[in-house]
C-alpha cells in the first residue's frame, strides 16, 4: 500500500536533493520502497529518482584524438618586432636609422628579427648666410677715382712734380708725369690698409697698424684735395713751400708704411 498523496505533490526535480541526501546517509542507493516510505511518494516517482541516482555521467565526445597525459605547457608568444622610438629633442623630427639584429631565441623557440631604431646624431650642417654683393662699390669708386686722380695730379704739378724722362739714354721717347705717384701711392695704400684692418685675418699688431695708418692716409688724402681746390680758387700757380714739402715726402712715407705693414702681416705675435 502506497503513502497518501500530498496536497501539493512535489516533482522529481524537487525530490532529487532529498534522495541524494538519503543516498549519502545510507552509503548506497536506497531501495524503491525505502524512498516511498521516507519521502512519502508513489512508486513512479521513486523509480524515476532511482534512475536519476544510478545514471552514469555523460562521456564527452572529442572531434580530435584525446590527448594522452597532462596538457602541454603553452608556448610563449614571441613578438614579431619591437620598436624603440627615441625622444624628440627638437621641434623638428630627427631622422632614424634602423638596425636589424640577428635572430633571437626565446625559451628554445626561434625568434624573429628585432628591429630597433636609433636617433641620427649627425649634426646638421649650418646654412651659410648669403654674402652681400660688392659690385656697387665699383660704381661708387668710379667718380671718386676721377676726382681724386685729377686733384692729386694737379696738386703735384703745383708742388713741382711734372713730366720727366725716366730712362734717358735707354728710351729717350719715354716720358712720365711724376704727379701720378701721389694718387697711386696714397689712395692705394689707404684702401689696402683698410682691407687688412677690417678683414680680421691679420695678426693683432698688423690690424692695429693698418687701422691707424689707413685713417691717417684718408685724412692726408682729404687734406690734399682741400689744398688743391683752395689754391685753384685763389688763382695760385705754385704751392707754398710747406705744402710742397709735405707733398714731396708723401711717396717716401707711403713706401715706409707699406713695407712695415707687409712685415707685420708675416708676424705671429698677436699682442
Amino acid at each position: 500500500m502506497t503513502a497518501p498523496a500530498s496536497a501539493h505533490p512535489r516533482t522529481v526535480e524537487d525530490l532529487l536533493p532529498d534522495a541524494k541526501a538519503l543516498t549519502a546517509k545510507l552509503g548506497k542507493t536506497p531501495p524503491r520502497n525505502h524512498l516511498m516510505k521516507e519521502l512519502r511518494i508513489g512508486a513512479p516517482k521513486a523509480t524515476a529518482l532511482i534512475e536519476r541516482l544510478t545514471a552514469k555521467p555523460a562521456i564527452p565526445v572529442y572531434d580530435y584524438p584525446e590527448p594522452i597525459g597532462p596538457d602541454p605547457a603553452p608556448t610563449p608568444a614571441v613578438p614579431e618586432s619591437t620598436t624603440e622610438v627615441a625622444p624628440d629633442p627638437t621641434p623638428a623630427e630627427p631622422a632614424t636609422v634602423a638596425e636589424t639584429s640577428p635572430l633571437v631565441a626565446v625559451d628554445g623557440h626561434p625568434g624573429s628579427n628585432i628591429t630597433t631604431t636609433e636617433p641620427d646624431t649627425t649634426p646638421a650642417k649650418p646654412r651659410e648666410p648669403r654674402r652681400p654683393v660688392a659690385w656697387p662699390v665699383l660704381l661708387l669708386a668710379l667718380p671718386a677715382f676721377v676726382a681724386i686722380w685729377s686733384g692729386w695730379v694737379e696738386l703735384g704739378e703745383l708742388a713741382g712734380f711734372g713730366v720727366v724722362n725716366p730712362l734717358p739714354g735707354i728710351w729717350d721717347d719715354l716720358s712720365l708725369n711724376t704727379a701720378i705717384t701721389l694718387p697711386i701711392g696714397v689712395e692705394t695704400y689707404a684702401a689696402y690698409a683698410m682691407w687688412v684692418w677690417l678683414s680680421g685675418r691679420a695678426p693683432g699688431k698688423a690690424r692695429r697698424f693698418a687701422k691707424w695708418s689707413a685713417l691717417g692716409s684718408l685724412v692726408v688724402g682729404a687734406a690734399g684735395q682741400v689744398a688743391y681746390h683752395l689754391m685753384t680758387a685763389a688763382g695760385m700757380t705754385a704751392a707754398p713751400w710747406w705744402i710742397t714739402t709735405a707733398v714731396a715726402c708723401l711717396p717716401v712715407v707711403v713706401l715706409g708704411m707699406g713695407a712695415a705693414l707687409a712685415h707685420l702681416l708675416h708676424s705671429t705675435d698677436e699682442a
